[in-house]
């Protein structure tokens, strides 16, 4: 079955059934030793992720497309350290590649936060115009001063919403004093604390239990990682705010990077950049089936008038805050998109 087909009925059945078959590190077709470069890609997500079902398929179209000349071994759901270890690592080059989300690469580099502005993105086809376009270029540009690269355009992470152990979220008033973990990310921590929620950023991998001991009420994350790492059994709740979009980014180290020869590195960027157009696709079309998914293991859904809360950020001095931190360019340039934000 060809890469399409198999997109075009991926389902949460589907994923499991690959994340079974998925390794814990690339199936080699020869020994390590016989492949020129030996490269550690590192993701944070559960192996029956899109990112990781897809990176998967992308590493062994590399390997078959170099004839075994970059042999790349995936480490998912945080095997090699939590997001910010693994941050510091392929800056050292302990990993080569790192999948990273927005709001925690906003740690080293603020711009890749701008993103994530709270109630920015209607829908998808801002997302798309924006990331594949001047804000997604800008953003790159910003990652490489910092000292790293990105392997290929932007994958989705999805838009974020609201779970809860206690209460539903339907108006911004009901985030008062709300006990939510967010990831350590300045953008998202700002944003709850706007609305007078309790933000607590907490490393994904201490999330789960996190939410099982109460020490927060809720949290947010797209549905793909709710379902994939079971959320849904410590909370009751789900709120689709959408109150931000995110999107992942694969890192690379700059100098395993530069070291690769030209057709080798223009075959793995062409091969992660078709992965990243699965992988949306699939993120895309999971965040619709999961709704009814979710239900059905008991998780309560309700919708939310998301004017009500961008009205409500606008009462405050957050839109006007970020702009400062972003700058004009980059604000700009994410207004020319989604429309006048203060």
């Amino acid at each position: 079955m060809s890469s399409t087909s198999r997109t075009a009925t991926f389902s949460r059945r589907t994923l499991l059934g690959a994340g079974a078959a998925l390794p814990l590190f690339g199936l080699l077709s020869r020994p390590a030793s016989a492949a020129e470069f030996n490269f550690k890609l590192a993701t944070g997500q559960d192996p029956t992720h899109p990112v990781n079902v897809r990176a998967q398929e992308a590493i062994s179209r590399i390997r078959e497309a170099t004839d075994g000349r970059l042999e790349i071994r995936l480490f998912p759901a945080n095997q090699l350290g939590s997001d910010t270890d693994l941050l510091s690592q392929v800056r050292s080059g302990g990993v080569e590649l790192f999948n990273l989300s927005s709001s925690v690469l906003a740690t080293l580099v603020p711009t890749a936060g701008i993103v994530n502005t709270g109630f920015a993105f209607a829908d998808y086809d801002a997302v798309w115009r924006a990331m594949d376009g001047a804000l997604g270029a800008y953003v790159r540009a910003q990652i490489a001063r910092a000292g790293l690269l990105t392997a290929s355009r932007a994958w989705d992470n999805g838009f974020r919403q609201i779970t809860s152990s206690t209460r539903p979220i339907r108006t911004p008033e009901d985030l008062r004093g709300f006990k939510i973990r967010v990831p350590p990310a300045p953008a998202l921590t700002s944003l709850f604390r706007a609305l007078d929620a309790g933000p607590a950023p907490i490393n994904f991998n201490e999330l789960y239990s996190a939410l099982q001991t109460r020490v927060v009420e809720g949290q947010e994350n797209p549905l793909p990682i709710i379902a994939t790492t079971k959320l849904y059994e410590v909370q009751r709740y789900c709120s689709m705010t959408s109150h931000v979009w995110d999107g992942y980014w694969i890192l690379a180290n700059r100098r395993a990077w530069t070291r690769l020869p030209d057709p080798v590195r223009a075959v793995a960027e062409r091969e992660f950049d078709r992965s990243a157009g699965d992988e949306r696709a699939d993120i895309a079309r999971l965040s619709t089936s999961l709704r009814q998914e979710l239900t059905d293991k008991g998780l309560q859904f309700n919708d939310v008038d998301q004017a009500a809360f961008r009205d409500a950020l606008r009462r405050t001095t957050f839109y006007t805050e970020w702009k400062g931190r972003y700058g004009e360019e980059a604000w700009s340039t994410l207004e020319g998109v989604v429309g006048k934000l203060v």
